[in-house]
């Protein structure tokens, strides 16, 4: 069937931005066929008859689907808390990876999809492990999503994945379920892998012409770390091993980058995942991101891991990125709702290389939309014409709980709020019990 998103705010996001309103969108099992005014599109005689299923949208905004830039499925959320981030890492997550099983990391991935899936999120990049089980739980919730392996080979860094475990990985679902679900190439970072890991993983994304993803530049300590060790900072290094050639590389963070470093990342086609709230959290520091734009950087946004967020929601993410380029340059004028929107649709999905099927809505593209409901108090105003501020209250007033319907290449994931395609009850019972499972694992390995 056909179905007919009508009479909403649509923001397409692409080929301009603007709004609809009201306006409908009009798509065909996986396909986006029409985007316009709700006259425009009810002119379509694909529009109408008894195999289209028409979905009232009158007071919520019709958008493309977010791109979350850079994840973690886990399960330490709110029991990882108070260090600085190598501490943080050394202390909690480090010792976790030591004790993670797949059947562990796979209801991690179930409880993070969904969550996803539940605040409009319809693609992630998740950077984890055991990544077999992930692309299953994705391939059954409907979600797309690109898998990236950790590995690192680093003396004592053994329990992450391995060159062959990615080249395994790339074998299986270099691209599945319907293309859905890819694979890259991933390093977790410059202090946890060889000069050797960092060659073989160029060569391997070069192989598969896959991405290749790798955490930089995320702490101060890590700068003049890397400066003692290597004589270079992060970045430099990073681009010494051949990490950012042929412009496949997607950088998290890049919170601590000097002018040259910037123009590295724009002369090398290299993308960047921001991650405000867990830069914050982690008292990492603030990417700079509007110099990042001014270079010509695609710049997305990213949750990073439930541990360090505490939550996967990005419509409360695009208030933090925002309201931080506020503080950082104490200019009210910075954080332009409709550029920070964008960097959750179309230029997530041209972060993530998928800008060519998903990130606007526009006729062809993949049928990747969320509604939000907007006739809540929070959202109260809702104005049209000159005072319009539909994108201004998606960005500071909405939250993910605000997210009513939610498709994938047409398919229908969440409706009403609710999730279509998976047991919610059944999903937060697996990851409780998966939780207490690798607490006592990882108790039996370390001291508290």
């Amino acid at each position: 069937m056909r179905t007919l998103v009508r009479g909403g705010v649509v923001l397409p996001m692409a080929p301009r931005r603007a709004l609809l309103q009201p306006g409908s969108v009009l798509f065909d099992g996986a396909e986006i066929l029409a985007v316009g005014t709700v006259d425009e599109v009810d002119a379509d005689p694909r529009a109408a008859g008894p195999d289209v299923e028409v979905i009232d949208a009158a007071g919520f905004a019709v958008l493309p689907g977010l791109h979350n830039c850079h994840l973690h499925s886990g399960l330490l959320r709110g029991t990882a808390e108070g260090l600085a981030l190598f501490d943080w890492l050394q202390t909690y997550v480090d010792p976790a990876h030591r004790a993670l099983t797949p059947e562990i990391a796979e209801a991690a991935s179930w409880l993070c999809y969904a969550e996803a899936v539940r605040s409009g999120t319809t693609s992630v990049m998740d950077m984890w492990r055991f990544l077999d089980g992930s692309a299953r739980v994705a391939g059954e919730l409907g979600v797309r999503v690109t898998l990236v392996p950790y590995v690192a080979d680093e003396e004592g860094y053994d329990y992450f994945e391995s060159i062959d475990s990615t080249r395994a990985l790339l074998a299986a679902h270099r691209s599945s379920f319907g293309g859905r679900v890819r694979s890259w190439v991933g390093l977790e970072h410059l202090f946890y892998c060889t000069e050797h890991a960092f060659a073989d993983a160029a060569a391997l994304a070069a192989e598969y012409d896959t991405g290749l993803h790798v955490h930089s530049s995320e702490s101060r300590w890590e700068v003049e770390e890397s400066l003692r060790r290597y004589g270079r900072r992060p970045l430099a290094e990073i681009a010494r091993r051949g990490a950012l050639a042929d412009g496949r590389a997607v950088v998290a963070h890049c919170v601590w980058l000097d002018d040259a470093e910037i123009e590295l990342i724009a002369s090398t086609g290299t993308r960047v995942a921001h991650c405000p709230a867990s830069n914050m959290k982690l008292a990492s520091g603030a990417a700079p991101v509007p110099k990042l734009w001014s270079a010509g950087v695609t710049v997305g946004i990213g949750s990073d891991g439930e541990k360090e967020n505490n939550n996967l929601d990005l419509l409360e993410e695009v208030k933090m990125a925002s309201l931080l380029q506020k503080l950082v340059a104490l200019d009210p004028t910075a954080g332009d709702p409709w550029d920070i929107l964008a960097m959750a649709t179309i230029e997530g999905a041209r972060c993530l290389g998928l800008a060519d099927i998903t990130g606007s809505l526009e006729p062809g593209k993949r049928a990747d939309v969320i509604t939000v409901d907007l006739r809540k108090l929070h959202t109260t105003p809702l104005l049209s014409g000159p005072d319009a501020n539909v994108a201004a209250h998606l960005v500071f007033s909405s939250s993910g709980q605000d997210v009513d319907s939610v498709w994938v290449d047409g398919r229908r994931l969440l409706a009403a709020g609710e999730l279509l395609t998976c047991d919610e009850a059944a999903v937060r019972a697996r990851a409780q019990s998966a939780a207490e499972e690798l607490f006592a694992r990882r108790a039996a390995l370390t001291p508290r």
